[in-house]
């Protein structure tokens, strides 16, 4: 079974306003509310592919409800802790540009965080945990850490997608697989990295920390994939970019739904490669017709 953890998850409110007038009345083209968050962006690529998983973390009040219920109605699995506080609403603001303005979100309880550990105490040797996205300052610096912990103890796998001494702090738990962008990996070693050379150096160094597999992406540059001493690079199918939300969650979606499903690492890559690719070019996240239609478009190589 593969598992999603989103600890300050959101309903995403997408707005698009042809004509944004800051201090006057602006009325929108089109609005839509969607359930957002990493873990769950990822559950919902999963659920396209056809990889069963169950979506995991916490919810509240209204938004929380709305959260759950459209997840159910897409039959993905849930098990969230219900909080106390009321689950986050982000603003997605399209104007051409796109103005993001995210939510505090809930203060978790420590009564709500143990709630959480102890559902996991039940995962198995073979599972699967993708902890995706930041952690509300309410659990504290190691709550990732004490998630990992639980993951060890089962014998399940788990892969980080997060940044920062989060990550770093991971990798000495051996992460099945760790997916930071090329600008995440120059700000996770304090240095500009102008090169495709220089991206696989740093890389590497995230499998000698611990990481087994690392997919880093590269925007218009495609992606690479890091595994043992090879190195594979893919290009980007060709489209019109429309959005920014979760094109990243999608990939790792994309791939560890594959990589269940068949067990083929390369066809992992580029199912990722597509999936983030078919939600860059859409108004929400990936669906399974666009991914496929796009996989024939990605071409691997070793380099």
């Amino acid at each position: 079974m593969i598992y999603t953890i989103t600890l300050n998850p959101s309903i995403d409110y997408i707005v698009e306003v042809d004509d944004l007038k800051l201090g006057g009345l602006n009325r929108m083209n089109r609005d839509l509310k969607l359930p957002g968050g990493k873990g769950i962006n990822v559950s919902r690529v999963l659920n396209q592919l056809g990889a069963g998983n169950t979506a995991l973390g916490f919810l509240g009040g209204f938004t929380g409800r709305f959260i759950n219920d459209k997840l159910q109605s897409d039959h993905i699995q849930t098990d969230f802790v219900t909080i106390a506080d009321d689950t986050r609403i982000n603003i997605k603001l399209k104007h051409g540009d796109e103005t993001e303005i995210n939510g505090l979100g809930p203060a978790i309880r420590a009564e709500e965080a143990e709630e959480l550990l102890h559902k996991l105490s039940s995962l198995q040797t073979g599972d699967i945990v993708i902890l995706s996205g930041s952690v509300p300052p309410s659990l504290g610096t190691d709550f990732y850490d004490r998630l990992i912990q639980v993951c060890k103890q089962t014998g399940a796998e788990f892969v980080i997608d997060t940044t920062g001494p989060a990550l770093m702090e991971a990798l000495v738990h051996k992460p099945l697989l760790v997916k930071p962008n090329h600008h995440e990996l120059a700000e996770l070693f304090g240095v500009s990295i102008e090169t495709r050379e220089e991206l696989v150096l740093y890389g590497r160094k995230l499998l000698e920390a611990g990481a087994k597999q690392v997919l880093i992406s590269m925007a218009g540059e495609g992606a690479l994939f890091i595994t043992g001493s090879d190195v594979y690079h893919a290009n980007v199918p060709k489209g019109i970019v429309k959005n920014s939300v979760g094109a990243g969650d999608s990939m790792i979606g994309g791939f560890v739904g594959t990589y269940v499903l068949n067990g083929d690492i390369l066809e992992a890559f580029r199912t990722g490669v597509a999936s983030g690719s078919a939600t860059a070019f859409s108004d929400d996240l990936a669906t399974r017709e666009f991914i496929e239609e796009l996989r024939s478009q990605v071409t691997i190589t070793k380099m």
